[in-house]
């Protein structure tokens, strides 16, 4: 049997890969592959695309979006548009 959550209603489940270090480095200006690093569902209500870089937040902070207590892990907070990549020397 399944239930519906009332609150998820409208948004899709992404499957992301976080990005490395090496990725970061590159840039969006390279071809975007998915990373090493183990994927994750991401819950997404702003319309992230395939291949899309977008931010997402995990655990509790995910749900805070939330009226009511909402069973989500991880949500998209922000589609990236431009990544300025400078590591500390």
């Amino acid at each position: 049997m399944s239930k519906t959550v009332p609150a998820l209603l409208g948004g899709r489940f992404l499957i992301v890969s976080p990005f490395s270090r090496e990725q970061y480095e590159r840039g969006l200006g390279a071809e975007v592959s998915l990373g090493k690093d183990p994927s994750l569902v991401v819950y997404d209500d702003l319309g992230g695309n395939v291949r899309q870089v977008i931010g997402y937040e995990e655990g509790r902070e995910a749900a805070q979006p939330f009226v009511q207590p909402t069973p989500v892990d991880a949500i998209n907070c922000a589609l990236v548009d431009a990544i300025f990549y400078s590591p500390f020397k």
